[in-house]
């Protein structure tokens, strides 16, 4: 009883302190980040960039406060820095994959290959860039699905941006039959596209040409230009709208088709 009188009297204030600063530390690390935060907002700071930073700073602090809860304790800050760049070099060499991810991270902030609202395609996945974490890239896809990608393998990789430019070609192709005029069905496909004012002229006009002869149709290219925000809306209405088109002037869009002849012997 009197050990246990003294161990509560020695290292009872130091623990309750250390309690005590614990909270009062993390409360501070909140405050901080929120004032860092604004500090970024009002300098106009890059979205991926601002995020990354405030990841690296709230973890470095948290570290910095453990070490320093541990030593109002009692324990010597040698001997506990030593047990833990042992402990670190361990963990480091089993989580090489990781300390991978957080160069990359480091790698993509500084080249930019794609920022925050970006829709990008990698590793088999596509989606919008939410954010660049330290060790993850969090993408949204259009589905709404959220799809945590290791920034190792992003920095590593070919990523496809297809928000960097603020123009994209489209080609699509609509396949009629061999009996059927193929200037009728251009002029066809040139009567909808006139008509529609988020086609661009720059850098190219749209063009309308034989693509290939196939088994059962001849297919024609449409190529065009549009504004990135206007792809994917055009996209989906510009195949329901030839279809249309082709229909009401009697141009078939075949589908595939094979003669067979019966040997009558």
């Amino acid at each position: 009883m009197n050990t246990a009188l003294e161990m509560v009297l020695s290292y009872g204030p130091r623990l309750l302190l250390a309690v005590i600063t614990l909270i009062v530390g993390l409360w501070l690390i909140k405050l901080l980040r929120k004032i860092i935060k604004k500090a970024f907002e009002n300098r106009q700071v890059e979205l991926s960039l601002s995020r990354f930073l405030l990841s690296l700073i709230d973890i470095t602090l948290k570290i910095l406060l453990v070490i320093s809860v541990v030593s109002m304790v009692g324990v010597q800050m040698t001997s506990f820095i030593a047990l833990l760049g042992a402990a670190g070099l361990a963990v480091g060499m089993s989580l090489s994959g990781t300390l991978q991810n957080f160069a990359g991270g480091v790698v993509i902030l500084l080249l930019k290959p794609f920022r925050v609202g970006e829709f990008i395609e990698a590793q088999g996945h596509m989606g919008t860039v939410e954010e660049i974490q330290i060790f993850n890239t969090v993408l949204k896809t259009p589905a709404n699905q959220v799809i945590f990608v290791p920034n190792g393998a992003l920095s590593t990789s070919s990523v496809v941006n297809y928000s960097r430019e603020k123009t994209r070609r489209m080609d699509v192709t609509f396949g009629i039959s061999y009996g059927d005029d193929i200037e009728k069905a251009r002029k066809v496909i040139r009567s909808i596209i006139d008509k529609d004012a988020r086609i661009l002229k720059e850098p190219a006009g749209p063009m309308i040409a034989v693509q290939t002869l196939n088994d059962s149709s001849v297919d024609l290219l449409l190529r065009i230009w549009l504004k990135t925000e206007d792809f994917w809306d055009f996209h989906w209405e510009i195949k329901e709208k030839v279809k249309k088109g082709f229909d009401d002037n009697d141009i078939t869009i075949p589908f595939p088709q094979r003669d067979v002849h019966l040997d009558k012997g």
